[in-house]
């Protein structure tokens, strides 16, 4: 394939949607079928697609990845026709006898281009609601992990309809032909840099878009919680996918105090979760490319290594790392981390804390571990965040009810269950009168005093 097909690709979309094959319900949910089928059978291949590019271990690759899509696609199948049942309206008795309803309808081809760190799910999550809403999809899947888009070129004609939903494998080049395409809805999952680039082009055709830009999750803690359990669920939240997570804790918020007792614990807690050589650990994954990796390495002397610090260029290894006495000024905390360093900034309290979490970009998810619910309250009043989790952080993502999203410089749009239904559909206002009895007379001209009265109480009664 070269950027020369793709307006003709484009238009072969356009034009299966304009002929209606995608709209009943029956076609959404053979695609989705079809597609948990395509997922189960080949979860091998998926799995070593994504060993090869990420080093994912197979069971982290089924949570986070294959199984997490089935999952949404159970869902939605679940719950599809009633998403698209017609919402019936209340009509004010002003404007009565009428019906008055909310019905759905597909918004027409989506652009959807995924990011490397989780290259199935934030490629096939929404496709899932682009499937279920009746769109026609363009699927652009990430070059920096090659093994898996290959893989998903090669099964999705095979089990989806070949006229709706097509794969285009590339770079910039590709990315930058598709953006130049008329789409209805695109979603983008990636940096803030290329997502303005998303946006402008989109802005063209006044294209509506869903960005998941990621940013810096804080986590905060303090000293009302089970430290222990607190470091556990941290660690494993970090450093899962080797720390690149749009959702992970960036940074940790603590007091010198809960600071000091606290590194001790994620230190024992890495060695639970990956051994005491996290690096012949199987379970433990990879930076992405020698970019990130080099980026990663000049972040670490940004505080005291307190945890790890390790690392080894030919394995694009970089041990689960805890920095500790880290300056708020410091270069680790100037731009998402996207990988295994944690800083730790110490804080004099809430206050503190919540003061620096507002100074910054509003970030994709914020974590807080205490038992006060004065200082939960506190967090999701005072604060603007994508998410708020309280005791666990990521695991929101896998409840399909929430939303997923960010908020100001960590996106925009929301998707995720029915949010994703919502995303990729339009609701369309319908009102149905009888021409008979013909009460709108009431308010045609020539306005005399008896309908000047009548008009002004109408208004009314619509208030």
């Amino acid at each position: 394939m070269s950027t020369a097909d793709i307006p003709g690709i484009v238009a072969g979309l356009r034009e299966r949607f304009d002929s209606g094959g995608t709209k009943p319900r029956a076609w959404r949910v053979r695609q989705l079928t079809a597609l948990r089928s395509m997922l189960t059978e080949h979860a091998v291949e998926f799995e070593r697609a994504l060993g090869a590019d990420l080093g994912k271990n197979s069971t982290e690759s089924q949570l986070v990845e294959i199984g997490f899509v089935v999952g949404e696609i159970d869902f939605t199948l679940k719950h599809l026709r009633a998403w698209l049942k017609p919402r019936a309206v209340g009509v004010p008795g002003a404007v009565l006898p009428a019906r008055a309803s909310v019905v759905r309808e597909p918004l027409g081809v989506v652009l959807v281009i995924a990011p490397w760190n989780y290259p199935v799910q934030l490629l096939l999550t929404p496709l899932v609601g682009a499937l279920a809403a009746g769109n026609a999809v363009v699927l652009k899947p990430s070059e920096l992990a090659p093994a898996t888009s290959a893989v998903v070129a090669q099964l999705i004609p095979r089990y989806l309809d070949e006229r709706a939903v097509a794969v285009v494998e590339g770079a910039a080049d590709e990315t930058t032909a598709l953006l130049a395409e008329e789409f209805d809805h695109i979603f983008y999952t990636g940096n803030g840099r290329v997502g303005r680039i998303v946006l402008e082009a989109a802005a063209k055709n006044l294209t509506p878009t869903t960005l998941e830009l990621g940013g810096k999750s804080p986590v905060y803690v303090d000293d009302t919680v089970d430290l222990k359990g607190a470091a556990r669920r941290i660690a494993w939240g970090k450093y899962m996918n080797a720390g690149q997570t749009c959702v992970a804790p960036d940074y940790l918020l603590a007091t010198a105090d809960v600071a000091a007792r606290l590194e001790p614990l994620l230190e024992k807690a890495i060695h639970e979760l990956y051994g005491a050589d996290p690096h012949v650990s199987a379970d433990y994954g990879r930076i992405v490319n020698s970019n990130q990796f080099d980026r990663l390495v000049g972040l670490l002397g940004s505080g005291r290594v307190s945890v790890g610090g390790a690392s080894d260029s030919s394995d694009r290894y970089i041990a689960p790392t805890v920095l500790g006495d880290v300056e708020r000024s410091s270069p680790v905390m100037q731009q998402e981390i996207f990988g295994p360093i944690l800083p730790i900034v110490t804080v004099t309290g809430l206050d503190d804390a919540i003061r620096f979490i507002r100074a910054g970009d509003k970030p994709l998810s914020l974590y807080v571990f205490s038992s006060s619910d004065a200082v939960r309250r506190r967090f999701l009043t005072d604060t603007s965040s994508g998410a708020v989790a309280f005791g666990i952080p990521a695991a929101h993502l896998l409840v399909p009810g929430l939303p997923f999203g960010g908020v100001g410089a960590s996106g925009m749009g929301a998707y995720h269950g029915e949010h994703s239904i919502a995303t990729c559909s339009h609701d369309k206002a319908v009102l149905s009168k009888p021409l008979s009895p013909d009460t709108v007379r009431l308010v045609y001209p020539p306005y005399t005093a008896k309908k000047d009265r009548f008009i002004r109480g109408f208004l009314r009664k619509l208030g």
